[in-house]
Order: C-alpha cells, then sequence, then structure tokens
C-alpha cells in the first residue's frame, strides 16, 4: 500500500477514489510510565515515555487505516496526515486519514 502526504505519487494516476478511510487509536500510558514521565519532567529535555507512546500510537493508527483501506480495495493513500487530542489527562487519541478536498 502506498502512504503519502502528496496529493500525486510519480508514475501513477488516480482512477477511482473509494470513500473515507481512517484509522483511530487511543492509547493511555501505564501509572509507572507516568510516574517515571513526571519525574523526567522536572528536570527538562524530552520525555522519551512519552515520545515512545505517540510513535507506536502513530504507527498503530496507520495499521488500521491501511486495514481500513485495503477492506475498501483501494491501493494507495494520498495527503495522509495526523491529528490528536487528549482524552482526560491520562489519554491520548491519535487518528490518521487523508486530507479530503482539493
Amino acid at each position: 500500500m502506498i502512504v503519502t502526504t502528496t496529493e500525486t505519487v510519480a508514475g501513477y494516476r488516480v482512477r477511482e477514489t473509494k470513500g473515507q478511510v481512517f484509522g483511530l487509536v487511543v492509547r493511555s500510558r501505564g501509572l509507572g510510565g507516568n510516574i517515571m514521565a513526571g519525574l523526567r519532567s522536572l528536570g527538562g529535555g524530552e520525555i522519551t515515555e512519552y515520545t515512545q507512546l505517540l510513535e507506536d500510537a502513530r504507527r498503530h493508527a496507520v495499521d488500521r487505516m491501511i486495514q481500513n483501506a485495503t477492506v475498501m480495495g483501494a491501493n494507495a493513500i494520498l495527503r495522509m496526515q495526523f491529528d490528536s487530542s487528549e482524552i482526560g489527562q491520562t489519554m491520548t487519541e491519535v487518528v490518521a486519514y487523508p486530507r479530503g478536498g482539493h
């Protein structure tokens, strides 16, 4: 499956649009990870526990988006982007989807 943030892919042309597709994941860092991240934030710098959490969530969201597109019969996803938000103080929602419109 071709997944790109661009509107076109060299050597290919869009023949059909299959419809809306997305991949959604909600993740929470466990209590131990939150404590370690909180302690690390006191010293400043990168909080690797949260960086890893978001990297994993993005990969998982893309994988789900690809699965959904495959079921629809698609062979590519163009103009892919991410969006994320917090749910409460312990969870992060990450969604991968193609940006619509031109």
